[in-house]
């Protein structure tokens, strides 16, 4: 009986549901005040009916590969039939299966140790906030790792047991992405363009030009402060082949010397995590089937070229804005991703990437060590932490305004204004 009665108030919701879409087709949202109607596309009318989410309660008995007692997370012990494994996972955790091919785990971190320059736990922890900020926007999770996980494989090298180890901690994630946390996500709305790179199979999306590898064979053809991975067996592959050049290689030593025979323009003699993964995509063009160099947009970009823009960027956003009152209507944080796509019509001529108006994706501040304070000698002190404060609170503007604050000057970390109701300005236009 009480089942009976379950079934039929679940029919009856149901029902009124259909009933609730259907006028909401018919009675569009219209706002006082501007006099506009509100534009709601269909993918968000799609949205009146609720999506199973995760079950975060729900781990079955059965087993899975985390039973397997030869399982281990090191960077030195292989990982075999991953795939499988995997799949077997989503299989008895079906909840965690819709739109698994969109999920991404943000893994980032930093040394155990407190800095040595005064202002770097500072500016770790507001770079560290900035990633936050941008998963939270997205739904992503992020992890912070700042523990060495194979005590033989540190500076740069300290990312690839991480990353491995969080392909099998998320196995309901189809990408890891490592981001250096000297690194500035500046455009919050951007979404990674996952179809790109799904359309044909990539596994690993780094910033990069294949000219610069296979023709000038320079160390700096691609960066590896930024890259995005697929969580599958192949990348555990790679992962290894990688990671075998590195500190934990006995030919460590030998392996440096082979990258400067190569790439004539590398300074320093040990082999480093960037300029080994160039040698991996130049001795192999095969690779380049599944790897995707990205210089379409600024999927990492370099802060020199890029801080000195923020000003005008800014002037032309609210301009924007000034035109749009649909983009200066209040909304929440959770809609975000939607006046992203309004914005979008609007950015046709901006272009993305260097020498355009568009906000930047990432901003990397290569060369300036926040924490050592070991910065590159060609770049002033001051320079470097300013430049992170201009991009951190040219970030934290675009997170701020869900707030109602903003910082009207990108160097005053401390000082916010409120947001008027009509910011940028209030009308009439």
């Amino acid at each position: 009986m009480t089942n009976d009665g379950c079934l039929y108030m679940g029919g009856a919701v149901f029902a009124f549901l259909l009933v609730w879409c259907g006028w909401s087709y018919a009675n569009p949202i219209v706002f006082g005040g501007n006099n506009f109607m509100l534009r709601i596309v269909s993918d968000m009318r799609s949205e009146c009916c609720t999506h199973p989410t995760p079950n975060l309660r729900f781990d079955p008995p059965d087993s899975t590969f985390y039973d397997d007692s030869e399982l281990r997370y090191s960077i030195d012990k292989k990982v075999t039939g991953w795939d499988d494994k995997r799949k077997e996972w989503l299989k008895r955790h079906p909840t965690f299966t819709a739109g698994s091919k969109d999920m991404i785990v943000m893994v980032t971190g930093s040394q155990p140790n407190p800095c040595q320059n005064p202002i770097g736990d500072h500016l770790l922890l507001r770079a560290f906030k900035n990633k936050v900020d941008y998963c939270r926007i997205h739904g992503y999770d992020v992890f912070y790792n700042n523990v060495l996980l194979h005590p033989r494989m540190k500076s740069y090298w300290a990312k690839l047991p991480v990353v491995k180890a969080a392909m099998l901690a998320h196995p309901e994630a189809e990408w890891i992405w490592w981001v250096d946390s000297d690194a500035v996500i500046t455009d919050m709305e951007y979404k990674l363009p996952l179809d790109r790179y799904n359309y044909k199979g990539h596994n690993l999306v780094v910033h990069g030009w294949p000219k610069l590898i296979y023709e000038e064979k320079s160390w700096t053809s691609l960066n590896a402060s930024v890259f995005l991975i697929r969580n599958c067996q192949w990348s555990m592959d790679f992962i290894d082949a990688w990671a075998n050049m590195g500190t934990i290689s006995p030919d460590y030593k030998k392996w440096g010397e082979i990258q400067r025979s190569v790439f004539k323009d590398k300074l320093f003699p040990e082999s480093n995590d960037q300029t080994a993964l160039i040698y991996l995509i130049y001795k192999d063009r095969r690779l380049t089937d599944k790897i995707y160099l990205e210089g379409e947009y600024y999927f990492k970009g370099y802060w020199v070229e890029i801080v000195p823009t923020y000003y005008n960027i800014t002037k032309k956003y609210v301009g924007i804005e000034r035109e749009d009152n649909l983009l200066r209507r209040r909304h929440a944080e959770k809609v975000s991703e939607q006046y992203a796509a309004f914005r979008e019509p609007h950015l046709k001529e901006a272009g993305n990437g260097r020498w355009c108006w568009r906000r930047p994706f990432i901003t990397h501040f290569t060369g300036c060590q926040p924490c050592s304070g070991n910065h590159n000698q060609i770049y002033a002190e001051e320079s470097c932490w300013n430049g992170m404060l201009k991009a951190l609170n040219f970030a934290d503007n675009q997170v701020l305004r869900k707030y109602g604050f903003v910082h009207p000057d990108l160097l005053d970390s401390k000082t916010v204004t409120d947001s008027l109701f009509d910011y940028p300005d209030e009308g009439p236009w």
